[in-house]
């Protein structure tokens, strides 16, 4: 609102470079003229925009860490997407979060000049196929869906083989109607493999044997198309296997990587409450007055502000340990169990601020405080996060 002080009310966006900070106007500008208007819609008929793919990667902010830009740059370009609408940012979060830099990664030189450019630019999709029905949290050392290696030709198990086979499930794949490819990891069913030996694999979403259907009934990120994903023996190329990959751990620093954005997901989060709530607040009167005029109005008020901008503070410190390659998962766990938690109090309060009117998706509210209790589980719920800490801190785990 003009001449009132923004959520950042610490100004950690002047630690932004002046190039980062002309991109980010120009994504803040893109964001209020493509989504903001429509966002509201989309999410009540949980449709997906596909229409605006061309228009997201004309902005070239895929992967901005491989584009030379700071980690904190990358977190509040997600922090500005959430704060406009948090499906889109998921989007935006395990397309170049997940798959594209699963690509940068694990991917040969083979599979970056296939896919790497058309991924970038949006012209292709992806998803990340890791959560399945049985298993969330304890997929790690749970995961069903299996891989065998065969030959082509006889069909017959190979440890030579150019082909293998995957049979299983998996649920809660964003983007997983209608992506082109997806990141698919499963257990080696060869006896003679370590114990625990996980392997990745780029599968095309159009192969025989890959069922898809979209999960309904959602009180959360609808516009984001979630799936249940079903393999019947299908056949993937040994081509498209991710050769780095042999256990869970390999995938660790993905994980990492996608929960630091998701807990810049829980700052954008409260920065679109405090948005809604201060203006609601100025422009709304009751009893002769703004509600901005009462003293309790203005606690709740400073309450998410003082939220938010803690929020920021231990996501830009997190920004500054990833650029020095110091960021490690307890840290990046106490990031994401304390920003939700905040985050899930500031949201409670903006929806209380707007009474009744917090109850539809008209005022934005709504769909924020909605939204946010997806942010509150995915990419490590706060009880999994805050045992991860737990253990660092003691030395001794209460999961395993």
């Amino acid at each position: 609102m003009n001449g009132l002080p923004t959520a950042d009310f610490f100004a950690f966006e002047s630690l932004l470079s002046s190039k980062e900070q002309a991109k980010l106007a120009e994504l803040r500008e893109f964001l209020a003229a493509e989504i903001a208007p429509y966002a509201s819609d989309w999410w009540n008929r949980a449709e997906f925009p596909a229409h605006l793919l061309p228009k997201l990667a004309a902005l070239e902010l895929s992967t901005p860490a491989q584009r030379g830009y700071s980690n904190l740059f990358a977190g509040l370009v997600i922090a500005e997407m959430t704060r406009v609408d948090t499906s889109i940012a998921t989007f935006f979060l395990v397309h170049h979060d997940l798959f594209v830099e699963s690509l940068y990664g694990f991917g040969s030189a083979s599979q970056k000049d296939r896919l790497l450019a058309d991924a970038s630019s949006l012209r292709i999709t992806g998803a990340f196929a890791l959560t399945e029905p049985g298993h969330g949290s304890d997929v790690a050392g749970g995961m069903e869906t299996r891989a065998r290696r065969i030959s082509s030709s006889t069909g017959e198990p190979d440890d030579d083989g150019d082909t293998w086979v995957l049979n299983g499930a998996k649920r809660w794949i964003g983007n997983g109607t209608f992506c082109d490819y997806m990141l698919v990891w499963a257990r080696d069913e060869d006896p003679h493999c370590a114990p625990g030996t996980v392997r990745g694999f780029i599968v095309d979403a159009s192969l025989p044997g890959v069922s898809r259907s979209r999960i309904e009934n959602k009180i959360a990120l609808r516009t984001v198309q979630n799936a249940d994903i079903v393999f019947e023996d299908v056949r993937v190329a040994e081509a498209d296997r991710f050769a780095g990959i042999s256990s869970f751990e390999d995938t660790n620093h993905l994980l990492r990587g996608s929960r630091i954005m998701v807990a810049w997901q829980a700052v954008g989060q409260q920065l679109a409450a405090f948005d809604v709530a201060r203006q609601y607040a100025v422009e709304r009167h009751q009893f002769g007055r703004p509600l901005a005029k009462f003293q309790l109005i203005q606690q709740q008020l400073v309450t998410m502000l003082g939220n938010a901008v803690a929020s920021l503070g231990m996501m830009a410190r997190l920004a500054q340990l990833q650029d020095d390659g110091a960021a490690d998962m307890p840290q990046v766990a106490l990031a994401k169990s304390c920003t939700s938690a905040r985050m899930r109090e500031t949201v409670a309060l903006g929806r209380s601020i707007l009474g009744g009117n917090g109850m539809v998706t008209d005022y934005r509210m709504a769909k924020i405080f909605a939204d946010a209790e997806a942010i509150y589980t995915y990419e490590g719920s706060y009880e999994i996060n805050t045992l991860i800490v737990g253990r660092a801190v003691t030395g001794v785990s209460a999961i395993v």
